[in-house]
């Protein structure tokens, strides 16, 4: 009798330490936030992006980048791999078009996430680097892209055992940047369930150069979207299931000072920052437990914040679009050129913009 008393009181003290795990997973979730409509004008949903836009970022002469077809644990994906689009906003057509890839690499694999564009000062040739994920392992591949082809030559992957579980990066270099890990465990089961559970601040960014790899900054619950103010002074890092967005100042050894954190109040996901004014654009899941959930009777909504001022007193953090997830499912990255917004997603479409 003592000892099925003993597991009776066990059993109860794990459901409900489970309890308050998940109580405290939907309130960081936002679960019960209300989704509703806030569009915009002449919204128009991009051809042959039809299993995600995860990251889009654009050069100066308004040529979009887009990664697309992310397999990530509980996400909806396709038996395809993972290609990287180029759409030119200065096209009225607003039509995608296919990168040619290097036959020296592994397409079958490829299976893109965070992205970032790197202009080499000295011959203005532009390098891409994309997070890779072949096999659920992390590594970076560093592109250079030919524009008269519509083409990446493939220079070199890059592995190291700090870059473990890489989310999103921002490059300084050709092969030089800051990464954000989403998660302390590589084990798939421990990463996907113990550890959201758990959800404790285990994240972190990691600075990456051929000749120095350390963590420049700690202390992330989900540690996701990572970019840089126009003038390279600062760093932005998005904390997903914080709901916030912390800046950095960059110190002449490549190391973090945290100067601020700006509460955005939803999942903040990629950052992006317009080089003109400095202010952020951020794709956000507003109700992260619909995500979680992929119920397609009540589908996770989109969500994109605009941050002015950041360095300022009272950072202005605005709403510019709402989705209840009928049009837009799980946006993951928000950019704007030429008074036009493009929003990507996760796994679904992506969409096009005015701005009002």
């Amino acid at each position: 009798m003592g000892k099925l008393r003993f597991i009776s009181i066990l059993v109860a003290v794990l459901a409900v330490l489970l309890g308050q795990r998940i109580y405290s997973l939907r309130k960081r979730a936002l679960a019960t936030r209300e989704l509703v409509k806030n569009h915009l004008p002449n919204c128009v949903l991009l051809e042959n992006l039809d299993h995600g836009s995860e990251d889009i970022t654009i050069l100066g002469d308004g040529l979009a980048f887009i990664s697309t077809g992310l397999k990530f644990p509980g996400v909806p994906s396709s038996d395809e791999p993972g290609k990287i689009f180029v759409l030119d906003l200065n096209d009225s057509r607003m039509k995608p078009v296919e990168l040619r890839m290097p036959r020296n690499f592994d397409l079958e694999t490829f299976n893109p996430h965070g992205i970032s564009l790197y202009t080499d000062p000295s011959d203005d040739a532009v390098y891409l680097l994309v997070v890779n994920h072949p096999h659920r392992n992390s590594q970076i591949e560093v592109f250079r892209f030919v524009e008269e082809e519509l083409s990446l030559v493939h220079l070199k992957t890059i592995k190291h055992k700090l870059l473990h579980s890489v989310n999103d990066i921002i490059a300084v270099g050709i092969d030089s940047f800051y990464a954000t890990n989403d998660h302390y465990f590589e084990n798939q089961f421990l990463k996907s369930y113990v550890e959201i559970l758990l959800c404790q601040p285990w994240g972190n960014v990691v600075y990456y150069s051929p000749t120095e790899v350390k963590e420049v900054s700690h202390g992330y619950y989900f540690a996701n979207g990572i970019n840089m103010s126009p003038d390279k002074r600062n760093i932005y890092v998005a904390d997903l299931l914080d709901h916030n967005v912390h800046v950095f100042e960059r110190k002449e050894d490549n190391t973090l000072t945290r100067v601020k954190t700006v509460a955005v109040g939803s999942l903040v996901d990629n950052i992006e920052v317009d080089p003109e004014t400095g202010d952020l654009w951020v794709g956000c899941h507003p109700n992260g437990w619909k995500a979680l959930l992929l119920d397609p009777n009540d589908p996770a909504g989109s969500e994109v914040i605009r941050i002015q001022n950041i360095h300022s007193d009272k950072p202005q953090v605005t709403q510019v679009y709402e989705d209840d997830g009928h049009v837009l499912i799980g946006s993951s990255v928000a950019t704007t050129y030429g008074g036009k917004l493009l929003i990507g997603t996760v796994f679904h479409k992506a969409l096009v913009c005015d701005l009002k």
